[in-house]
């Protein structure tokens, strides 16, 4: 496109490189894993920790808390995590699990609102952490609601890493996998984003039925079986989501 900035499109894509799983990055990190030159990549750092972005310990690059000043406006603007927190903490009360909601951007789920009861993974879990959403509840309710061409170009663009032994890899197997998740209107994912984590979600959706979020508990493993993650959590987060809805669009 004529007003395509890719200098811009590149900085971002180096920010987009951090993540949760990945918070420290070495140069060759950074380059891998945007598709850049080892040159490009330290100019676009070099320039990211000038502008007080990114931060530099002589070997790894990790970003500072100065970026959240780029989604403020995103999320100041989304009446969404407004909405949701007090459900959430009503609905985290109840079950003494955690919950959260969570937006699609991209390949991934981004936390906009969350209320924790207990760490259950390894990783902290804050508003903005992303994760994959191929083997996340939320990220498998959001992408079951995609139009039929965008979940393709998802599945063929997806690197579907194992993270656990439980990951689904495979493309088709996935495809399977969200549209038993569309027909019955929930996700469960069993320990694949992690060993031990289980977690189930629903849709949230706007005045015209759009999945616009989706809202999830997750349990440890050896707290909750499957069977009694459906009896027990999937009402409750089912009703929580209607309340969210009417909130987000009162008549």
């Amino acid at each position: 496109m004529a007003d395509h900035v890719q200098s811009l499109a590149r900085g971002l894509a180096v920010i987009r490189a951090f993540s949760a799983v990945s918070p420290a990055l070495t140069l060759s990190d950074v380059a891998r894993a945007t598709g850049l030159t080892r040159a490009a990549a330290r100019r676009l750092l070099l320039t990211l920790t000038d502008l007080g972005y990114v931060r530099n310990d002589g070997r790894l690059f990790s970003l500072t808390p100065r970026v959240l000043e780029l989604g403020y406006a995103y999320l100041s603007s989304l009446s969404l995590p407004e909405v949701a927190a007090p459900h959430l903490e009503r609905l985290a009360a109840d079950v003494h699990e955690s919950a959260s909601v969570a937006v699609l951007d991209g390949e991934d789920v981004v936390y906009v609102a969350r209320v924790a009861t207990a760490r259950i993974m390894r990783v902290t879990i804050s508003i903005g952490t992303r994760f994959p959403a191929y083997c996340t509840s939320m990220g498998r309710v959001l992408l079951a609601a995609l139009p039929a061409a965008a979940l393709d170009a998802y599945l063929t663009r997806a690197r579907l890493r194992p993270l656990t032994a439980r990951t689904i890899t495979q493309p088709p197997a996935l495809h399977a996998e969200l549209d038993l998740v569309r027909a019955q209107g929930w996700a469960i994912v069993d320990q694949e984003l992690e060993e031990g984590l289980r977690s189930l979600a629903v849709p949230i959706r706007d005045r015209s039925g759009t999945t616009v979020a989706a809202v999830n508990v997750s349990t440890h493993a050896s707290r909750m079986t499957l069977a009694q993650a459906r009896r027990d959590l999937l009402p409750r987060l089912q009703a929580t989501a209607t309340h969210i809805e009417a909130d987000l669009t009162p008549s």
